[in-house]
């Protein structure tokens, strides 16, 4: 029998606030998610996608009151060659593996742009410059979430069983798992210093949107010049400056960080509830494989990289 809408707006509220407990890790609340999406229709589907990226960027901001400006300036030194070598070694394996699976060139495109920079964030970036339509869209998030839920998991687990360095870590979350909020619950749950590391190099990272995005622009003859900057890097990047020179600021830093690692654990949870068998359904197998492929692809290098000169 199914669940009335006032019902599953009470169970989907008491779910989400589990997800604030202090109790609550960001890969139990992806997995609460995950079961809810299958148990019960999302009642506030319209408004999740929306809900999902202001939150985000809210916390990111917050996490960035738990920096210092002079350790997030090495670590993002330390990650600009794999960046670049990363970001340009998806996207020409993405144009190969979209032509070799015979793949819609805008959905390819957009699997592609996820997996090299920044997951969500990029194809939402990306998609009005090059006119994608709703279908290409959805599959190509589609593919980049259920990756993401995977990685949230699987990460830490394969950190420790290498035994990787809590700066290792935070590199290899930040070049290979795609969306900034998978990326900072799987550092959060390995170590602070994982984390410190993994936001500032995937942050950096998602500036790559703009330089992309113009190429995306000459690249499928779009009038639509006009790029999304990603502004919440730059309140990221006052937060820390807060945070490093300004006494008061670290008084009132350790409370702005709980808060932020609170919202991202709920991000995590809308993530989740937003993955149905229905959008599953929708992704199909020849855009799940490349996306899949690229996903290795870059994991497998990324850790090599990392672990032989890092």
């Amino acid at each position: 029998m199914e669940l009335s809408l006032n019902t599953r707006k009470v169970v989907f509220l008491l779910a989400a606030l589990l997800c604030l407990m202090p109790f609550m890790s960001p890969p139990l609340a992806l997995l609460m998610g995950l079961i809810l999406a299958q148990l019960m229709k999302h009642p506030y589907l319209h408004l999740n996608q929306k809900a999902t990226n202001l939150l985000l960027k809210v916390s990111v901001v917050g996490l960035g009151f738990g920096m210092n400006v002079f350790s997030a300036m090495k670590a993002g030194g330390e990650g600009f060659l794999f960046t670049v070598a990363s970001i340009l070694g998806v996207l020409m394996l993405g144009f190969i593996l979209g032509k070799v699976f015979k793949i819609e060139r805008k959905t390819s495109f957009l699997i592609s742009s996820g997996t090299a920079i920044c997951g969500g964030s990029a194809i939402a970036a990306l998609s009005p410059v090059m006119n994608a339509g709703e279908k290409e869209i959805s599959v190509s998030l589609g593919i980049v979430f259920i990756l993401n839920s995977v990685a949230l998991f699987l990460f830490p687990a394969i950190g420790h069983l290498l035994g990787l360095s809590q700066s290792q870590f935070g590199m290899w979350c930040a070049i290979a798992i795609h969306d900034t909020s998978s990326v900072v619950g799987a550092a959060s749950k390995y170590g602070e210093q994982a984390l410190q590391i993994a936001t500032t190099v995937k942050l950096a990272r998602a500036l790559w949107i703009i330089p992309v995005a113009l190429g995306t622009a000459f690249l499928f003859n779009s009038n639509q010049r006009k790029v999304q900057l990603p502004y919440f890097i730059g309140l990221f990047i006052l937060a820390m400056l807060a945070n490093t020179f300004l006494p008061f600021v670290k008084l009132i830093a350790p409370y702005m960080v709980m808060i932020a690692k609170s919202g991202l654990t709920l991000t995590l949870f809308l993530i989740g509830s937003g993955l149905s068998f229905k959008v599953i359904r929708v992704v199909g197998v020849k855009p799940f494989l490349q996306g899949l492929i690229l996903w290795i692809a870059i994991s497998g290098a990324s850790l090599w990289a990392i672990m032989s000169f890092v």
